[in-house]
């Protein structure tokens, strides 16, 4: 891990970090909505630092708190790192169970394409994960706080067109990932099919999961095409 790569991956995140904070100001406005203050989603952004399960958590947040439901909710939503962190594998060897849990927290989806781009593109270390972590919970921290001021000025946040903030993000790093049929049509026309079918057939977010592992377990059964063809 070097200072130089945690540089590099924290001003390669910036563009990212900018949709970050767009999208994270509309969870500051739901939240608001729901009668949280400034410091409670703080609070929450730097014990939990994911988005789609911080969503989730305040579209579920009454009096009492179903803290059972959402924690099986978060769960769910989340399963999806077992598969993100482990092609991170690399670059965490050689590190003690305590660096590898300090430096997961800083794991978001964003930060993790951004990190295996530049991998394929070079090299990338920790200090490139862990600068784009940063910048990102940054720019996510800033986006909720000032959500929570506007909440008040916005009821309707669909209306302004900011739930579009998530998609436009994850489409954007979808691209940057792709790279051509040959490699990955098949594992994300698996994915893609299995996570239609799981939103129809599944619970909840299950579906989520069920794209992931048929994406991940089709690009395993692939022919092995080299470093070259290194799949991520």
């Amino acid at each position: 891990m070097s200072a130089l790569g945690w540089r590099m991956g924290f001003r390669a995140n910036l563009p990212v970090a900018a949709s970050v904070a767009a999208y994270g100001s509309v969870l500051g406005v739901l939240a608001a909505q729901k009668g949280l203050g400034w410091a409670d989603v703080l609070l929450m952004d730097l014990m939990v630092f994911a988005g789609s399960s911080q969503f989730v958590m305040v579209d579920m947040w009454t009096s009492p708190l179903p803290t059972a439901a959402m924690a099986a909710a978060v769960g769910v939503i989340n399963a999806r790192y077992v598969l993100i962190t482990a092609t991170l594998r690399p670059l965490f060897e050689g590190r003690r169970i305590l660096e590898k849990l300090f430096f997961v927290h800083f794991v978001a989806d964003e930060n993790w394409a951004v990190t295996m781009a530049a991998r394929r593109q070079g090299g990338a270390d920790l200090g490139h994960l862990w600068g784009g972590g940063v910048c990102l919970l940054g720019a996510w921290c800033l986006g909720t706080v000032a959500g929570v001021g506007f909440g008040a000025a916005v009821p309707d946040p669909e209306a302004w067109g900011l739930d579009f903030a998530f998609t436009a993000v994850f489409t954007a790093l979808a691209v940057s990932l792709w790279r051509g049929s040959r490699r990955d049509g098949l594992p994300w026309l698996a994915a893609v099919a299995a996570a239609c079918l799981g939103e129809r057939l599944l619970p909840g977010t299950w579906y989520v999961l069920a794209g992931g592992l048929a994406g991940a377990v089709t690009a395993a059964c692939l022919p092995d095409e080299g470093e070259g063809g290194r799949r991520g």
